[in-house]
């Protein structure tokens, strides 16, 4: 495994990064503010941020957490995904997931993109990783890969970019530490709250308290329809994305 990361680490460093310009739409409805739209092209990308060596990987579950996923099966989840080499889940067969329910939460997850040089923008190790069943934070090898800002690796997905980009190359693992704060509805239906997350990719911090306007939504405006504890579920975007370390602590 060191042998094959360096492999991929020596290639990104000797090809030459091309930016495809602008990636994504200007047909797509503005965002509350109005300065971009849902997906926008001309929206800046963030900044790269290299992290710290192994930040957060092997990260144990404390004491108190549901652990969802070690390398030992199945039981939390509502189907399975092939088990490679090493203990990981990899992709397959539609999405996955938990049996039980969550409302508030400390999540954390590891994932790793496979090399995928022939593509490029969202077909380049996508995956997602969606709170309630409905709040997105996406998965993409985000690693000199150029997307719209909104859609990239730890993006809440269609809503807000990740403040830096933090993603390692394909080929090597990354961590997700996510608080989550459920939305609260009043009796009429009406959100009192909306849902709010703390996002830390490769232990930087690229969300801190922020909003979702809604359950996540592809090219439109999310709406808020009351509901109570979903699944924690990972989506099957085709792609061979693996995750080991799973495990998450209701709050």
């Amino acid at each position: 495994m060191i042998r094959y990361a360096l492999l991929v680490a020596l290639a990104g460093a000797l090809l030459p990064v091309q930016d495809p310009g602008p990636v994504g739409y200007d047909d797509t409805p503005f965002l509350p503010g109005g300065k971009w739209r849902v997906h926008d092209k001309n929206r800046p990308v963030p900044a790269v941020v290299t992290p710290g060596s192994g930040a957060n990987l092997h990260s144990p579950p404390p004491s108190d957490a549901v652990v969802l996923y070690d390398g030992s099966g199945f039981d939390a989840w509502d189907k399975a995904w092939k088990q490679v080499e090493g203990g990981a889940m990899e992709v397959g067969g539609g999405d996955i997931a938990t049996k039980r329910p969550f409302g508030d939460c400390q999540l954390h997850l590891e994932w790793r993109s496979p090399v995928m040089a022939d593509k490029t923008s969202q077909s380049k190790g996508n995956s997602g990783v969606f709170l309630m069943d409905r709040y997105e934070i996406q998965v993409l090898d985000s690693y000199q890969n150029r997307t719209y800002a909104d859609g990239q690796a730890a993006a809440m997905y269609g809503l807000k970019p990740p403040d830096v980009n933090a993603c390692r190359p394909p080929g090597e693992w990354q961590s997700y530490d996510i608080s989550f704060r459920a939305p609260r509805f009043a009796a009429d239906g009406s959100v009192e709250s909306p849902a709010r997350v703390t996002v830390l990719h490769n232990g930087v911090l690229v969300h801190h308290d922020e909003p979702f306007l809604g359950p996540t939504a592809h090219r439109s405006l999310p709406e808020y329809a009351p509901h109570g504890p979903a699944p924690v579920r990972l989506q099957d975007h085709g792609d061979p994305v693996q995750f080991r370390n799973v495990w998450i602590r209701p709050l």
